[in-house]
């Protein structure tokens, strides 16, 4: 019988839970089952294997993570708009680090199309109407956008940033305002 309130719901979110107390690749069914203080076999009730949890929180992640980011660009345009993605990106990946890490977790493709990964793709491909790219300028720039965003939050998450007098938050509006003229001032094909 299945253990009083234990379901795939407060699974996953105890999991992303884990995944930033001690890092997704901790997150393990053992793990969670210390947390819930049963043994791990009556949790295989909810979720078939690691593999399923993991997925279960990279959506979890993506779909959290894309509701921030609505949030912020809502009403915003141009570099605005450009700005307030990449700075909910970059505080959810601060605050979230083992969430913003299982968004990362590789999903098949029936999975990765049906999760919240659409909507980040199709967030950026806004903010990008306020530069009128015409493919495929667009799909280049939301990949160098993607990169750059996840780059900087993963150096700034090994401490990368910290060895220098010059502090993060600066070269990161450095940063977002050399994108905003690239993208303005981009070369014709």
């Amino acid at each position: 019988m299945a253990r009083v309130g234990l379901n795939p719901e407060r699974l996953t979110l105890a999991g992303a839970e884990l995944a930033d107390e001690a890092g997704f690749d901790q997150v393990t069914l053992s793990a969670l089952a210390r947390r819930f203080d049963v043994k791990p076999a009556s949790l295989y009730s909810h979720v078939k294997n690691s593999h399923e949890l993991k997925t279960r929180i990279a959506l979890f992640a993506l779909e959290e993570l894309a509701d921030r980011v609505s949030d912020a660009v809502a009403g915003r345009a141009g570099k605005d708009a450009l700005i307030a993605f990449a700075d909910a990106y970059r505080d959810y990946a601060r605050a979230h680090p083992g969430r913003y890490e299982a968004a990362r977790y590789r999903l098949d493709p029936e999975t990765a199309a049906a999760s919240a990964g659409v909507r980040h793709a199709q967030m950026t491909r806004a903010i990008l109407r306020g530069y009128d790219l015409d493919e495929p300028e667009q799909t280049h720039a939301v990949r160098m956008l993607g990169s750059v965003f996840h780059g900087y939050a993963a150096l700034e998450a090994a401490g990368a940033f910290e060895h220098t007098a010059t502090r993060a938050q600066q070269s990161w509006t450095w940063t977002l305002d050399c994108l905003d003229a690239a993208l303005r001032s981009r070369p014709t094909p």
